[in-house]
C-alpha cells in the first residue's frame, strides 16, 4: 500500500502550481462578490477528472498512475479556465512591485499559512492512525472521510458568500448590516449541516456501495455512519466561522485558534485510536471540529475583538426593554 501511494503523491505533486494558482484566483474573484464562475470552472475541471479516470486507468491501463495524470490535468484546466475568466473581468498586467503592500500580504497569509498547516497535519495525523490499523479499516477511513470532507465543502461556500457580503460592509463600518449577515450565515450553515446530517443518515449505508463491494470495508464503513452524519451540523458552524473571521480580518486569532485546536485534537487522535480503533480516529476528528466550532462561539462573544459591536448591540437592546 505505502509504494503505490507514494508513487501517487509524486505525480500529484506536479499539480501543485495549479492548485496554489486557481485558489489565489478563486480569493480575487471572492473580492468580487463572484462565487459563481470559480463553481463553474471547479465543475468542469471535476467532469474532466471523471472522464478521464476510466479512460487513463483502463483504457490505457495506467491504474494509480492514470489517477494522478488525470487529477493533475482537471487541475490545470480549472487554472487555465479560471485564468481566462478573470482576465475578462481585468486586465492582467505585469504588476509594479512598488505599488504592492507586501506588508500587509505577507502579516496576513503568514497567519493563514499556520491555519492551514495546523488543519492538514491534524487531517493527516487521523489518517496515518487510521492506515496503522491495517488496509482494510484505512480504505474504510477513507470511504468516510471523503464522504465527510465533500458535504462539509457545501457549508464552506456558504462561508465563501458570507465572508465576502461582511468584508464589504465591515469596511464601510456598517455594523447593522454585518450583525444581519453574521446572524443569517449562522442559521443558514446550521441549517445546511441538519439537512446534509439527514441525508448522510439516510442514504450512506446504501451509498457506500458505490465505492467498493469488498463486504469487510462496507461493514467498517456502516459503523461509520454516525460519525460521516451526525458531525456535519458542527462541521458547517466550524466552516461558517472560518468565513466569518475572515470577513472581518481576524486572521491572528482564526490562526492561533486552529494550531491550539488541532493540538487538542492530535493528542487525542494519538492515544485514543490503538485503545479502540477507527472510533478513535472518527471521534478526534470530531472533537477536532466541535472545538474550532466553540473557537468561533467564543470570539463572536468577546467584547475586546472585532466583533465588539455584537455584545453593544445586545446590551442596548437589554437596555431599551
Amino acid at each position: 500500500m505505502r509504494i503505490p501511494a507514494e508513487h501517487f503523491l509524486k505525480l500529484r505533486a506536479l499539480g501543485a502550481p495549479a492548485v496554489v494558482l486557481y485558489l489565489a484566483v478563486q480569493g480575487i474573484f471572492r473580492g468580487f462578490k463572484d462565487t459563481r464562475t470559480p463553481v463553474m470552472c471547479l465543475g468542469l475541471g471535476n467532469l474532466s477528472a471523471v472522464l478521464f479516470f476510466p479512460v487513463f486507468m483502463y483504457t490505457f491501463q495506467l491504474g494509480i498512475t492514470g489517477a494522478a495524470i488525470s487529477t493533475v490535468a482537471s487541475q490545470y484546466i480549472v487554472a487555465i479556465l479560471m485564468l481566462w475568466k478573470l482576465n475578462e473581468k481585468t486586465v492582467l498586467l505585469q504588476p509594479n512591485i512598488r505599488n504592492l503592500h507586501f506588508g500587509g500580504y505577507l502579516k496576513s497569509g503568514g497567519f493563514l499559512l499556520g491555519r492551514t498547516l495546523a488543519a492538514v497535519l491534524t487531517v493527516t495525523l487521523s489518517t496515518s492512525m487510521a492506515a496503522r490499523l491495517g488496509a482494510i479499516p484505512m480504505a474504510a477511513h477513507q470511504i468516510c472521510l471523503q464522504v465527510w470532507l465533500s458535504a462539509s465543502l457545501l457549508a464552506d461556500a456558504q462561508a465563501a458568500s458570507g465572508q465576502a457580503l461582511i468584508a464589504s460592509s465591515f469596511a464601510r463600518k456598517d455594523y447593522g448590516r454585518v450583525k444581519l449577515i453574521t446572524h443569517v450565515a449562522l442559521k443558514t450553515g446550521l441549517a445546511t449541516g441538519i439537512l446534509l446530517a439527514i441525508i448522510l443518515g439516510l442514504s450512506f449505508p446504501s451509498f457506500a456501495k458505490c465505492f467498493t463491494n469488498d463486504s469487510q470495508v462496507l461493514d467498517i464503513v456502516r459503523s461509520g455512519l454516525l460519525f460521516v452524519s451526525a458531525s456535519q451540523p458542527l462541521n458547517a458552524l466550524a466552516y461558517i466561522f472560518d468565513g466569518l473571521h475572515y470577513g472581518v480580518s481576524d486572521f491572528p486569532y482564526a490562526a492561533i485558534s486552529m494550531m491550539i485546536v488541532g493540538a487538542l485534537a492530535s493528542i487525542f487522535l494519538i492515544y485514543a485510536p490503538p485503545i479502540i480503533g477507527l472510533p478513535g480516529v472518527w471521534s478526534g476528528l470530531t472533537i477536532f471540529m466541535g472545538l474550532r466550532s466553540v473557537a468561533g462561539f467564543m470570539r463572536l462573544s468577546a467584547k475586546n475583538g472585532p466583533w465588539w459591536f455584537l455584545q453593544d448591540s445586545q446590551e442596548n437592546e437589554v437596555a431599551s426593554s
